[in-house]
């Protein structure tokens, strides 16, 4: 009769040690601060760390801290930061010297991640799709450290303190050795009733992953990207899940 008692008696305080085990699992996952989360040109960034349908509530509870590194920062807490699965600091940049020297370029490249013919059809979309909607498109195609940083806020008059028109998307484009997803959206707060949070991370997660640049090459994967957002903002039901290439080239009048 002991025995048969010390053995339940071990048996349940295992069972306990167990579930609360489990339970730490589930609770420990490391938060970010809002000094962390806070962006250049927005107050999120967008890419493959977090999914949320918006229906379920999924989420991946991958630590953000762990995924995403800051790019650029400056004493106003923004910051420009990207996919990585190496945790690093990078210094700020502020070098308005690699700045295009002809104004309103809405695609800018210090890496030509982009051919000439390639980035003036991407402008031009940006153009029209600001023209038609008031959306604005932007798209800095860079390879850290060698970049406009900081400088680019003035260029395109974005991201300033107390600034009304937050209607804009910038899309910063880095390979950064290969380590992570090339394509890094910061939004602003007018344009999330039209695009949610969960569509730019499936954006990102479609176009982005070192996978698809490795198959189709990182001019194929931000024009792709580009084309979608154009067209999600120009329908009336907008987009959560990200369109299919030949249906977004038709719908622009790309292909016939």
């Amino acid at each position: 009769f002991f025995e048969i008692h010390y053995i339940n008696m071990t048996l349940k305080i295992l069972i306990i040690l167990m579930m609360a085990s489990l339970s730490s699992s589930f609770t420990s996952s490391p938060q970010l601060s809002p000094k962390d989360t806070q962006l250049l040109f927005a107050k999120d960034h967008y890419s493959t760390y977090e999914e949320d349908d918006g229906i379920n509530n999924k989420k991946y509870l991958s630590s953000r801290r762990n995924i995403f590194t800051s790019v650029l920062i400056t004493t106003t807490g923004f910051l420009f930061s990207f996919s990585s699965p190496v945790e690093a600091k990078l210094e700020a940049v502020n070098r308005p010297d690699l700045l295009p020297s002809e104004s309103g370029l809405n695609v800018i490249q210090t890496e030509n991640f982009l051919t000439k013919g390639q980035a003036r059809r991407m402008d031009e979309l940006c153009k029209v799709l600001e023209r038609d909607t008031g959306f604005r498109l932007r798209v800095l195609c860079q390879a850290y450290p060698r970049t406009p940083g900081l400088a680019i806020r003035d260029y395109w008059d974005l991201g300033k303190e107390g600034q009304k028109d937050d209607k804009y998307i910038v899309l910063v484009v880095d390979e950064f050795g290969g380590r992570g997803n090339v394509l890094n959206f910061n939004v602003g707060e007018g344009v999330k009733f039209a695009l949610p949070n969960v569509f730019w991370t499936r954006l990102s997660s479609k176009y982005g992953t070192t996978f698809y640049v490795k198959k189709n090459g990182v001019d194929l994967a931000v024009i792709n990207a580009l084309e979608a957002i154009a067209l999600c903002l120009r329908t009336e039901d907008f987009c959560v899940n990200v369109p299919e290439e030949g249906a977004s080239l038709k719908r622009l009048g790309l292909l016939n």
